[in-house]
């Protein structure tokens, strides 16, 4: 027999999670569904320095707020599950979690996130897990004294380079522009920091190595000059890419891969909304997650409330 709620939240992560403690709080029934751990990608971002009213806080703590959070208010967890079906049309959605069983909402609210973007060489694939990673948070300790590079220009990439100073011994940031994307701040600090040097305006075309990865070949865009920079580690940070896959067929998509939403975040599917990195937008922050969460969520109770 299928387990009713009033709302299913697919994603645990700042919007997820967020939705939750609205949800709950105004008294809804609701189910928070993560493939993953909770908290998403802030659970990647060792230092978090820019989220209203925190002076500095670590990623995983303000996660592990956000599910005591909405747990305290009633929600209910179940994460590092397998998802076997999704089934949004008709007035009774259906979620189906293996070894959970079925569970049925009126309303679902999607926030499943993003996925790390690659740089699609095959020599990168061969040595992921071996030397290439793309979270400084899970694996900088291993590189402790080490020469490591990043690959990358926008704030992840400069913020997580100097998070991982604490640990290697030099990073190298690789950037195929010769100008940052990143805020202001984010390159002064990089630049400040010693354990830092730049190699910009590069096109990466190879990672090498033998058991484990060894050297990052680029080429001068501008040159065609060769580097081969020596390094124990790489971590690549060029940005995410919706994590909407299973979602194709079911509700509007644009070119991207985003979920399409009107303002109150509604899709195209009635009782279906969505919020966080998984949608159409301009920016990708914390702090807008949260706000989508919220919008949802609000959006969802008017639609269960008016029906």
């Amino acid at each position: 027999m299928a387990q009713k709620y009033d709302v299913i939240v697919l994603g645990a992560g700042a919007a997820g999670l967020t939705a939750g403690i609205y949800l709950a709080r105004s008294k809804m029934k609701a189910l928070i569904v993560d493939t993953g751990m909770a908290g998403g990608q802030m659970i990647l971002s060792y230092q978090v320095a820019n989220y209203p009213g925190v002076v500095e806080t670590t990623g995983r703590d303000l996660a592990r707020n956000m599910v005591r959070q909405a747990e305290n208010f009633g929600a209910r967890l179940l994460t590092n599950v397998d998802i076997a079906r999704v089934e949004l049309t008709g007035a009774t959605k259906e979620v189906e979690v293996e070894d959970e069983g079925v569970f049925q909402a009126p309303a679902v609210i999607l926030a499943s996130g993003g996925i790390p973007r690659t740089l699609g060489l095959p020599s990168e694939q061969e040595f992921q897990g071996r030397g290439i990673s793309y979270c400084a948070t899970c694996d900088g300790d291993f590189y402790t004294g080490k020469d490591i590079a990043v690959i990358g220009g926008g704030n992840s990439a400069l913020e997580e380079a100097v998070s991982l100073t604490r640990f290697a011994k030099t990073v190298t940031v690789i950037h195929e522009f010769e100008h940052f994307q990143a805020h202001p701040y984010a390159v002064q600090q990089a630049r400040a920091n010693s354990a830092i040097r730049f190699l910009m305006a590069q096109q990466v075309r190879e990672f090498r190595g033998s058991e484990q990865l060894e050297t990052v070949v680029t080429a001068d865009k501008k040159t065609g000059e060769v580097h081969e920079v020596p390094v124990a580690g790489c971590f690549v940070f060029v940005g995410y890419v919706p994590n909407t896959k299973h979602l194709e067929g079911i509700v509007k998509l644009n070119e991207k891969g985003e979920i399409v939403t009107d303002e109150a975040l509604r899709t195209n599917v009635v009782g279906v909304f969505a919020a966080g990195d998984a949608r159409r937008k301009r920016y990708r922050q914390l702090t807008t997650a949260v706000a989508d969460g919220t919008v949802a969520a609000l959006s969802a109770i008017e639609y269960l409330t008016a029906a």
